[in-house]
C-alpha cells in the first residue's frame, strides 16, 4: 500500500512538506506544490481520511445548517460555502431545518457527536444560549449570538435606506416593508429599521406586513400577497419587500389585479440571487447582496477559529450592498 514517505520519496521532499500540500496550509512553492500533486497522481496516493482525523484530531468536514436549501438564496449560498470550503480540504454536511426548532437542535447535536470540525449557522430558530453552550467553533450568518462569536453579513440597514430612498426618489408617497418576523434579533431587520427613519425623515406615510418568511414556492408567496395584503394593496404607491421571491409574486398579485407596475405600483426586492436574475418579465429591481463574498467569508472566518483551537474572538464581518435598478421600479 503507497503511504505518504512514498509520496514524499518520488517528489524528493519531506512527509511535512507532502501534509502541507494536501491540506492546503502554509506557503509551498509553485514548483514544489506540481512535483508533490505529480507523485500523488502517479502513485494513485488516497490519504486514509480516519487515520488522518485521529491524528490530526480533526475530521475535516464542516456543519451547514440553513432554513430551506430550495430558497434561491440559500440554494446560491450553498453553492459558494461548498466551493470555498473544497479549496481548503474541507467536506460539508448540509442540513436543512425548514425553520424547526426540533430539527436544528437535532441537527446540532448530530454533527457535535459526529466530530464536525465546526457549524456555520444560516438557520436560527432557537435561542442564543443555546449556540454559546456549543464546544466547537460556529460562525453566524445575519445574527448576533453573542460578543465572542463571529458573525458575517451584508450591510442590512443601508440596504434598507437604498431600497426606500430609490422608492421616494421615484415619487412615492404612501409606502409599505413587507418584512420577515421581527421577534428575532435578526440583522436582516435592520432593513426595516432603516425603512422606518428614511420614511419619517421624509414626511412619508407607511406601513409594514410582518411575517413574510422565506417561504418555498412562488405559490406560498402569491398566497401570502392575496391573503395578508389583497385589497390593500391600492393604498400603497411603493413596496420594499424583504426578499425577491415576495417582491416577484406581488408583482404577478399586481398585474393580475389590474394594477400597472411601475406606474401604481413600485416595488423593490432584496437579495439579487440567481432566481432574480433569470427574470426578464419583470427584471426586479433589487437590493444585491454578495454572496459569494459572504460565503467565502463565513468559510475561511470558521477555519481561522478550527486553526486557533476553537478560540473564538469577536470577528465581524458585514459587506455592502448595490441597488440594480430594473422594471419595477
Amino acid at each position: 500500500m503507497v503511504g505518504i514517505k512514498d509520496v514524499a520519496k518520488k517528489a524528493g521532499v519531506s512527509v511535512t512538506t507532502v501534509s502541507r500540500v494536501m491540506n492546503n496550509r502554509g506557503y509551498i512553492g509553485d514548483q514544489t506544490r506540481k512535483k508533490v500533486e505529480d507523485a500523488i497522481k502517479e502513485l494513485n496516493y488516497s490519504p486514509n481520511q480516519i487515520a488522518r482525523s485521529l491524528q490530526s484530531n480533526q475530521s475535516y468536514i464542516f456543519g451547514l445548517i440553513v432554513p430551506e436549501i430550495r430558497h434561491p438564496f440559500f440554494s446560491e449560498m450553498v453553492h459558494w460555502i461548498e466551493y470555498y470550503a473544497s479549496l481548503i480540504n474541507y467536506k460539508i454536511i448540509i442540513c436543512n431545518s425548514v425553520n424547526d426548532k426540533e430539527k436544528e437542535s437535532g441537527y446540532l447535536k448530530m454533527l457535535k457527536e459526529h466530530r464536525a470540525d465546526g457549524v456555520i449557522m444560516c438557520s436560527h430558530t432557537l435561542e442564543t444560549d443555546v449556540y454559546k453552550k456549543l464546544t466547537i467553533p460556529i460562525v453566524s450568518f445575519d445574527r448576533i449570538i453573542s460578543t465572542d462569536i463571529p458573525y458575517v453579513a451584508s450591510d442590512n440597514y443601508h440596504g434598507g435606506e437604498l431600497a426606500t430612498q430609490h422608492l421616494i426618489k421615484k415619487g412615492c408617497k404612501r409606502l409599505l416593508h413587507i418584512a420577515g418576523p421581527l421577534n428575532f434579533e435578526m440583522l436582516s431587520n435592520r432593513r426595516y429599521d432603516a425603512f422606518q427613519v428614511v420614511c419619517s425623515r421624509h414626511q412619508v406615510e407607511w406601513d409594514v406586513l410582518e411575517g413574510a418568511n422565506i417561504n418555498l414556492t412562488f405559490e406560498d408567496n402569491y398566497r401570502f400577497v392575496e391573503e395578508k395584503l389583497g385589497d390593500n394593496l391600492i393604498n400603497y404607491d411603493g413596496v420594499f419587500c424583504s426578499n425577491d421571491l415576495i417582491a416577484y409574486a406581488l408583482s404577478m398579485y399586481a398585474k393580475k389585479n389590474k394594477i400597472n407596475v411601475p406606474d401604481d405600483l413600485k416595488i423593490v426586492g432584496y437579495d439579487y440571487n440567481s432566481f432574480t436574475k433569470t427574470l426578464q418579465s419583470p427584471r426586479l429591481t433589487t437590493i444585491k447582496q454578495p454572496i459569494e463574498t459572504l460565503a467565502k467569508q463565513l468559510v475561511y472566518s470558521l477555519q481561522k477559529q478550527i486553526e486557533n483551537k476553537g478560540k473564538r474572538g469577536a470577528d465581524r464581518s458585514i459587506y455592502d450592498v448595490e441597488l440594480i435598478e430594473g422594471d419595477t421600479t
